[in-house]
């Protein structure tokens, strides 16, 4: 017998609207990304994705209320470390390299340690649920066993502070 895996379903991951667009915002703000929420019967501009995926446009962040916290949390990471060059000319597609991407995975996953309602557990859990995959079988797996290029790459950029393992919101790439 063969096992299918089911396609994430929305219902499954935390929404922006349960930690709140105003915690988002506060967040975020650190960062000098703005966060534009939507009604939901809007599509999202600037999303790569679709559905209700965040979208990316300049230093704007959108949302709607059903938008999954991993996708706005996600798109941030990519603006954060992008380098202002390319931030400057960003819309709908955050583009980067393979080590950027695990950075902004990582940072994602850190990024909740300033968030109140959400531990960095639960953005594992749903990282895995909407089918984030990892050579070590789990968000949480790969984070806390195989994502030193990433933290390195956080440090490096100066994005992540390497004696507190606390996020810097000064930009810095």
């Amino acid at each position: 017998m063969s096992e299918t895996t089911a396609e994430p379903r929305i219902e499954d991951v935390t929404s922006v609207s349960a930690v709140g667009i105003d915690r988002l915002q506060a967040l975020l703000a650190e960062f000098s990304l703005r966060v534009e929420p939507i009604g939901l019967d809007q599509p999202i501009p600037g999303s790569f994705w679709g559905d209700a995926e965040a979208g990316l446009k300049g230093d704007t962040l959108i949302v709607r209320s059903d938008t999954p916290l991993h996708s706005a949390l996600h798109e941030a990471g990519h603006y954060v470390c992008m380098s202002s060059k390319r931030r400057a000319v960003l819309d709908t597609d955050a583009g980067g390299t393979y080590a950027e991407e695990n950075a902004v995975c990582y940072w994602q996953i850190m990024a909740c340690d300033r968030l109140a309602g959400i531990s960095r557990a639960d953005m594992c859990r749903d990282m895995d649920a909407w089918g984030y995959t990892f050579r070590l079988g789990s968000a949480a797996a790969w984070f806390e066993r195989d994502a030193e290029d990433a933290h390195g790459f956080l440090v490096r950029h100066g994005l992540l502070d390497a004696m507190t393992d606390r996020l810097n919101s000064a930009i810095r790439c």
